[in-house]
């Protein structure tokens, strides 16, 4: 089926619930849909989450979305309440053959105001924290975040928020197919891995996110709070390019 069935589809079955229901039920923001993909064998395949392939991004050759239309979709979105309070959504920045792709949070004020992600005080550190190892969001490293939307007084984003984003950001990946993933900070560590640990416990350390390595370490924002965490970010920012992004390496 492709985005338009699924999306009739899916409307008439929400009326009809609410309909036998006599109205009681409430009416839930749509789910983001895209077409089913064409595997190799002819099978037509999706992830629960509405990201199309397989599991591992690496095994797969379907055809996907480009990152601009990805972000057109993202511009449209409504399906957490972080839409109506926004003053404009902010999908990432970046090339769309990037060596590493860095996944934040969310927008905070700066972000929201401009539309574009880490561009405050935590963002002008961050350039710098890339700019040691190498990397640049102009040139091979895009930059986004877990929600697409700044979450009020720049709290964390609620589950069902991050939620709602989680097959932008998945299909994002999927689109970029980075070398490597760099998560900074506790929520977008959590997310991307699935787990209740501190982003202390997590940081540093190498794990595999659909055949793609990834690596937690801290915000910048903790940083600039903290100077004390400077050194073991440096240190993992350190092994993050000795270890996954020099020649030789996956």
């Amino acid at each position: 089926m492709n985005r338009e069935e699924k999306e009739t589809l899916y409307t008439f079955l929400e009326t009809a619930d609410r309909m036998l229901s006599g109205g009681t039920v409430p009416r839930a923001a749509m789910p983001s849909f895209t077409d089913d993909t064409v595997s190799a064998d002819g099978a037509r395949g999706e992830t629960s989450d509405g990201v199309p392939g397989p599991a591992r991004m690496e095994d797969s050759g379907a055809p996907t979305e480009s990152i601009a239309e990805i972000a057109s979709r993202i511009a449209s979105c409504d399906r957490c309440v972080l839409c109506k309070t926004r003053k404009n959504v902010v999908p990432g920045i970046g090339p769309e053959r990037p060596l590493v792709m860095v996944i934040g949070e969310g927008p905070g004020a700066d972000e929201d105001a401009q539309g574009e992600p880490f561009v405050g005080k935590a963002g002008q550190l961050l350039d710098k924290m890339l700019l040691a190892i190498g990397l640049s969001r102009k040139e091979n490293c895009f930059i986004a975040n877990v929600v697409k939307c700044r979450p009020p007084e720049n709290r964390d984003p609620a589950p069902e928020e991050a939620a709602a984003c989680a097959p932008f950001l998945e299909a994002q990946i999927y689109a970029l197919r980075p070398r490597a993933i760099l998560a900074v900070g506790r929520v977008a560590a959590q997310n991307l891995l699935k787990t209740t640990d501190g982003i202390g416990k997590l940081r540093g350390r190498i794990f595999d996110y659909r055949g793609i390595p990834l690596m937690p370490t801290y915000h910048p924002s903790a940083l600039l709070r903290d100077e004390n965490l400077k050194r073991p970010a440096w240190e993992d920012l350190k092994r993050f390019k000795t270890e996954l992004l020099e020649d030789g390496n996956p």
